[in-house]
This record gives structure tokens, C-alpha cells and sequence, in this order.
């Protein structure tokens, strides 16, 4: 991996690293926009001025835009859910693994 691969990795990881990031881009997985009350239900226990901070930030680097019905992910955005998407399938699977080790 070249360092300016190194480089683009970190600033996205540093950004999705942010509290909440994943799970605000997660909440709009399904494409369908959400208000800000639905989108802060949506994550869960979300403080408003967070929120605010994440959606700040996922917009500045283009992965949420704001239209009439709501928040919703770029095409971009879309673009790193569809690579994430692999992430829930793994969850399962390495959760049922975690409950076979309990027993």
C-alpha cells in the first residue's frame, strides 16, 4: 500500500472512527431520507448537539446531503455502505461465535 493510500485510509477511518459517524450513515442504509428527530431515534441516545456535530461533518466531506424530505447518503456515501455491507453478515456471524464460547 502506498503512503497516499495509507494517508486516505486513516482520514476515512478517523472520520467514521468519530462517535456515532457509522451509526448516523447506518440509520440511512435503506437510501429513504429522515428528519432530524427520526434520523436522532433512528441512532439512539444521540445528544441533538451531536447529531448536529456528525451531520456537519459526514456533509463537509460529501457522504450526507439535506434535501426537502430529510438527510439522506450521497452517492458516495451509498458508494461506502454497499463496501460496509459485507460488515453485517460478519456481525452475525461472529456474534453467534461469541455465544458459543459463553457456553
Amino acid at each position: 500500500m502506498s503512503s497516499k493510500e495509507s494517508v486516505a485510509i486513516g482520514q476515512l477511518l478517523g472520520l467514521l472512527e468519530s462517535r456515532y459517524a457509522m451509526r448516523v450513515l447506518w440509520a440511512l442504509r435503506d437510501g429513504h431520507a429522515q428528519t432530524f428527530r427520526l434520523l436522532q431515534d433512528s441512532v439512539g441516545s444521540i445528544t441533538p448537539n451531536t447529531l448536529n456535530t456528525r451531520i456537519k461533518e459526514l456533509r463537509e466531506v460529501g457522504l450526507l446531503t439535506h434535501g426537502s424530505e430529510g438527510y439522506s447518503v450521497t452517492a458516495s456515501g451509498a458508494d461506502l455502505l454497499k463496501r460496509l455491507g459485507d460488515l453485517q453478515a460478519f456481525a452475525t456471524k461472529w456474534a453467534a461465535s461469541q455465544t458459543k464460547k459463553a457456553k
